[in-house]
Order: structure tokens, then C-alpha cells, then sequence
């Protein structure tokens, strides 16, 4: 037999609904408004010495990154960082908010830990700057010749 609800049930029932509805895209747009930081991703590049046995050490470090080097990104607001490697040469992604300044995430991220500018120093003495880099510079910012984007 059909259950019968009467019109006060029925209303009730859809205020509790329409209540769960309103609740469900409330939160839903709470957590998009929450999130309004806009990113960027900046692309650096640097060469690795001319000797395999320092290369090796190079990725053999990448393997394994200290633990306080990554909580210092953490902490200096860098969202994500990924190298890409094709024979010497290192391609850095490295994605900040979109106002970000990279010299005090560098000096915050550094100040977390003695090991984060160890660290710094270490992978300094695997480096070589690319051609056209300025005298002493290692890593060197590209700039983007083209973008593609599928919405």
C-alpha cells in the first residue's frame, strides 16, 4: 500500500530538502571563496657541471630531499615546485601566488632551517649557469613564448 503524506509532510519535506540543497552549495561556495589566490608559474633553467660522477650526486640528492628543505617551501607559500631534466640541463616550474616576491620567499624559506641554505650551497657547487645567464648566475628565468589552454 502507497503511504500517504499529507500536505504539511510533504512541505516539510521539501523545506528539509531544499535546506540540505541550500546548505550543500553554500559550503561549496564558501570553499571556492576561500581559495580566491590566484597562482603563476615561473620557469627557470640551469645546466649541471660537465662530470656524469656530479650529475649523479645531483640527482641522487634530488631523490631524497631534505625534510626541512621542503617545509621551508612550505612556510616561505611556495604551491608547488617540480625540475625536469634532459641530459645537463635542469627546467624548474615553480608555482607562487600570483603577487608573490620571489627574493623574501627565497629569504624566508632559507631562514627556516641552517639545512635550507645548506642545502642552497650544496646544490650551488652542481650548477652552471646557461648561456647568455649573467656572470655568477646560476638559475636563470625564462619567458613564456606561448601558452595553450583547453577551458
Amino acid at each position: 500500500m502507497a503511504r500517504k503524506f499529507s500536505n504539511t509532510a510533504r512541505r516539510n519535506k521539501f523545506k528539509f530538502i531544499c535546506m540540505g540543497l541550500l546548505l550543500c552549495f553554500s559550503i561549496a561556495a564558501c570553499q571556492k571563496a576561500a581559495d580566491t589566490t590566484k597562482d603563476k608559474d615561473l620557469v627557470f633553467v640551469v645546466n649541471l657541471v660537465d662530470n656524469e660522477k656530479k650529475v649523479q650526486e645531483y640527482l641522487n640528492y634530488h631523490k631524497k630531499i631534505w625534510p626541512e628543505v621542503e617545509a621551508g617551501f612550505k612556510k616561505a607559500g611556495y604551491r608547488k615546485i617540480k625540475l625536469y631534466r634532459f641530459n645537463k640541463s635542469i627546467v624548474m616550474i615553480v608555482t607562487v601566488p600570483e603577487n608573490a616576491d620571489l627574493n623574501r620567499m627565497g629569504q624566508v624559506a632559507e631562514s627556516y632551517s641552517e639545512k635550507c641554505k645548506a642545502w642552497n650551497q650544496l646544490m650551488s657547487q652542481y650548477q652552471v649557469g646557461v648561456a647568455g645567464a649573467a656572470p655568477g648566475q646560476k638559475w636563470a628565468q625564462t619567458e613564456e613564448i606561448y601558452s595553450f589552454v583547453n577551458p
